[in-house]
């Protein structure tokens, strides 16, 4: 039982059959692997081996020559064992082969996702932390989740510092699966909460990586074997000649046999999985020019000298450079994708993410952090993590951004009376300690005038918005790319009350200025251009809306996740204004 705690998140054991069939139909939301003895199986694994929870079996028995002949004309059974040690291994590669599988990648450089989760991580990079505080706060999530066993949560409670996070990461424990899992699905609670985690990692492999740095050979090949789903697969071939990046920390290995055999073939017994042997050629120039810090950790790992692994911090990025099939005369599903290290080479991408990163400087790593999950469409997380910051808050300067930023999460969420009274907030602190242009007080009255056009309250909005700009044309330069965000809001006055031409000289002197002061593809262009759509739609010349809203929806889908609620409104839209032309 010890060893099992050690492998899987839970461990449940029955003695009645009918109680077990119980327990694994009414599992929902988790994967189930079993271990049966040889005679129960033959009468058990008939009737729930079509469970869609169940991934796999083991069959445990003393007299293995009786059970295998039918163990193997059943995909899910991995094999037949006598020894409990054989299982958790096995049952261990197996839950590896899964979360590998389940890694994050995007198959575009300009994939929103890898910027995004790339601003995230230095964030977080950025925050200090209690560390004893934090630990105990991962622990009592994981026992909220139930997301590993008691034993191991206590373990983790007890001894975190008395390993290193390689240690921790390496280990058959849930915290490589909770983290990837958190990465691959920008999971902010996850994320939020392993935070530190992520930050000692990262460091730990930093380190390391200027301890070896003279040691490591200047160009060297690394090997990973994983499954991969076969519409992912589709995609390295469209992409071949391109770029992926791998959004994880990614573990690699120096010895191709065991990337093969433990990983690689495994993987084809899924019938929806490909397998994939990843051939990566490195060359630590590159590494340091893109600031991707790897390290050998098979002296500091869990497992020792046993597979020879080199760990990379996340957002590694390699070139596809070819793409081959395996000849195995078991299956048509091994292939070897042969990759190369590459910089931050795409211009479009570096400058996008450089503005994004400075529209957000100047903030603490956890202010980012809110700042980051409003873009990302996550105001219910970023509400959370302000008002935590407010109640911190110990400056006027603190107490003013914080209430702003409550303002802009609860606007988001469509609660305009807290909008309203955050932002209101914001401004009498910013009035009694700024002077009267300054650009702070500025952006108060510009957020209160989007409240009032938001509850239709035109007049108001429209006061606001040129109190604002007045500020602005006394304190900025004349083609700041905050004086395009007036220009924008009156217009989107103007045309709620009917002032199309109003509204489109408003609009048109928006985008003059973005068009100066913003890289290519970020996402205040796709603004501009929906709402020149929508002006053009109310004023009848349909075929220039569609145009801006092709527009629009191009850059969303570059500069924002797929999830984000920008990228449904300007689809709707385009399908209403397409029924016009």
């Amino acid at each position: 039982m010890e060893h099992l705690e050690h492998v899987a998140a839970t461990v449940a054991v029955f003695t009645d059959r009918d109680e077990s069939i119980d327990f694994l139909t009414d599992t929902e939301n988790e994967k189930v692997s079993m271990i049966v003895s040889g005679a129960l199986g033959q009468h058990i694994i008939p009737v729930i081996q079509e469970c869609p929870q169940l991934v796999s079996i083991y069959i445990f028995c003393d007299n293995p020559l009786i059970h295998e002949r039918w163990a193997k004309t059943i995909a899910k059974v991995k094999g037949v064992y006598t020894e409990i040690d054989s299982i958790c291994e096995a049952l261990r590669i197996d839950r590896e082969n899964c979360d590998r599988a389940l890694i994050s990648i995007s198959f575009n450089r300009l994939d929103p996702l890898f910027m995004y989760t790339q601003l995230l991580k230095e964030a977080l990079l950025d925050i200090e932390d209690d560390d004893a505080k934090s630990i105990k706060e991962l622990a009592e999530y994981c026992r909220l989740q139930d997301s590993a066993s008691p034993k191991t949560i206590e373990m983790i409670e007890r001894e975190y510092r008395n390993h290193s996070p390689i240690w921790w990461y390496t280990g058959p424990y849930f915290i490589y699966s909770m983290l990837n899992c958190g990465l691959r699905l920008m999971n902010v609670d996850i994320i939020l909460k392993m935070g530190f985690f992520i930050r000692h990692l990262h460091n730990h492999i930093t380190e390391l990586h200027r301890e070896q740095q003279g040691r490591m050979p200047t160009k060297f090949q690394v090997f990973r074997g994983q499954g991969l789903p076969v519409e992912d697969f589709e995609k390295i071939k469209k992409t071949k000649g391109g770029l992926m990046s791998f959004n994880n920390f990614l573990s690699t290995s120096r010895n191709r046999d065991i990337s093969f055999k433990k990983f690689a073939r495994p993987a084809t017994k899924n019938p929806t999985s490909v397998g994939i042997l990843f051939v990566m050629n490195i060359d630590t120039a590159i590494c340091t020019k893109s600031s991707t810090p790897f390290a050998e950790v098979s002296k500091v790992g869990y497992y020792n000298d046993k597979e020879e692994e080199i760990l990379f911090s996340t957002h590694t990025i390699f070139r596809i450079d070819r793409i081959e099939r395996i000849p195995d005369e078991h299956t048509d599903r091994l292939w070897q994708v042969n990759l190369t290290l590459a910089g931050n080479q795409d211009d479009d991408f570096n400058k996008l993410t450089a503005h994004l990163r400075e529209e957000i400087s100047g903030e603490t790593g956890w202010a980012r952090l809110g700042s980051i999950l409003i873009k990302l469409g996550e105001p219910a997380k970023a509400e959370h993590l302000y008002q935590i910051l407010l109640e911190k808050a110990s400056t006027d300067k603190q107490r003013s951004d914080y209430n702003r930023q409550l303002g802009s999460v609860y606007y988001w969420m469509g609660e305009y009376s807290k909008a309203l009274l955050y932002y209101g907030r914001d401004l009498e602190i910013s009035q009694k300690a700024l002077p009267p242009n300054h650009p702070d007080l500025a952006t108060s009255y510009l957020n209160i005038g989007s409240v009032y056009y938001s509850t239709r309250e035109y007049s108001k909005a429209l006061s606001s918005y040129e109190r604002s700009l007045e500020i602005k044309k006394i304190a900025l330069p004349p083609n700041h790319p905050s004086l395009a965000s007036s220009y924008n809001n009156s217009g989107m006055v103007y045309i709620n009350m009917g002032e199309y031409s109003k509204a489109l000289s408003s609009y048109e002197r928006s985008l003059e200025i973005r068009k100066i002061a913003l890289p290519p593809n970020h996402p205040d262009f796709a603004q501009s251009y929906n709402n020149l759509g929508a002006v053009y739609d109310k004023m009848g010349e349909y075929s220039k809306a569609l145009s801006n809203y092709e527009k629009a929806q191009e850059i969303w889908k570059k500069s924002l996740p797929p999830t984000h609620p920008h990228i449904a409104l300007v689809k709707r839209n385009i399908e209403i204004v397409k029924k016009k032309v």
